[in-house]
């Protein structure tokens, strides 16, 4: 179809069907474009919680789309691509935490927003990229912890805080698979660029970063830093907010080869203007959960925004 027919269609259905598009910093440009909010996991997540449309539209990946039905049981949550699934959140599966989680009854479990419902409902609080150090810090010295699925982040709460939280073996596939070796070439040829990495990134590449944060972060990074030129250790698609924020300045990735787009997120990209198109026609895929799945995995969402509030993370 013709892309400006899909892009006047869906704002004609969202208007039509008092729908809202939710976008992650992460979806294909097109896509961004025609969302009403873009944010990061935790900015996404409290957008959700407020919302009032009919329809929420998640242009994202599953386990957020799940987040926004936690937030808005009584609403039609929909996902353009069902398939849109999360390397990280697959890597944790309910029935094997439930046992780890058990073998472990003396620590409170913090889970990475990254991971399914079924994982939220086994967790104490849930925490994003961008208030996971200070949540961790809030707590008791003495509280022992269990941080899943991600132990990339976890690692890095691990280093900057002194804690010793016991670490899910699970990783996102594409931020892990980013070599350092490959970002200090680029380094190399750009001595005036910053490395800036999301800690979803292998413990190697953190530690010669310039900079670490979400991708709210290194956006506020970018608009704050006074230099002109930055390499980007996160999945690409932020690279549109990025430009918008900040088009004088010069944004560099790495990728194997020039035609390889090896650092896309393959679930992100499922989501196209067609299938937001086709969505919003059918009113489908529809995201839907027993009463009591979204209870239980409610609470520590609620926790993790009022805890969030508390420490003047949020408003």
């Amino acid at each position: 179809m013709d892309t400006e027919f899909l892009k006047s269609e869906i704002l004609r259905l969202k208007k039509e069907k008092n729908a809202v598009i939710l976008g992650h910093y992460y979806q294909r440009d097109e896509i961004q474009e025609l969302s009403d909010y873009i944010g990061d996991s935790l900015a996404l997540a409290q957008r959700a919680q407020q919302c009032e449309n009919d329809i929420i539209v998640f242009c994202g990946v599953h386990f957020m789309a799940e987040t926004a039905k936690i937030l808005n049981p009584t609403r039609k949550v929909l996902l353009p691509d069902m398939e849109a699934s999360c390397s990280l959140a697959e890597s944790c599966s309910a029935a094997e935490f439930s046992k780890f989680k058990a073998e472990h009854p003396d620590h409170m479990v913090i889970s990475y927003v990254n991971c399914t419902a079924e994982i939220k409902a086994l967790s104490d609080l849930i925490c994003t990229s961008g208030n996971a150090e200070k949540l961790v810090r809030a707590l008791p010295e003495n509280q022992k912890i269990i941080f899943a699925p991600d132990k990339n982040l976890g690692g890095y709460i691990n280093s900057v805080t002194g804690r010793n939280m016991l670490l899910w073996n699970g990783v996102c596939m594409v931020h892990d698979a980013m070599k350092a070796e490959e970002f200090l070439k680029l380094k190399v040829a750009h001595p005036d660029a910053a490395i800036i990495a999301h800690p979803e990134c292998n413990s190697a590449l953190l530690k010669v970063a310039d900079f670490v944060g979400s991708t709210k972060a290194m956006l506020n990074y970018i608009k704050d830093s006074g230099k002109q030129k930055f390499i980007v250790a996160t999945e690409p698609g932020i690279l549109y907010e990025m430009r918008k924020q900040c088009p004088d300045k010069e944004y560099l990735t790495v990728a194997s080869d020039k035609s390889c787009n090896c650092s896309d997120c393959s679930y992100m990209k499922l989501n196209t203007l067609e299938k937001l198109y086709k969505c919003l026609c059918d009113e489908s895929p529809e995201i839907t959960m027993s009463d009591e799945l979204i209870e239980k995995a409610k609470k520590p969402i609620i926790r993790m925004l009022d805890m969030s509030r508390e420490l003047g993370i949020i408003k």
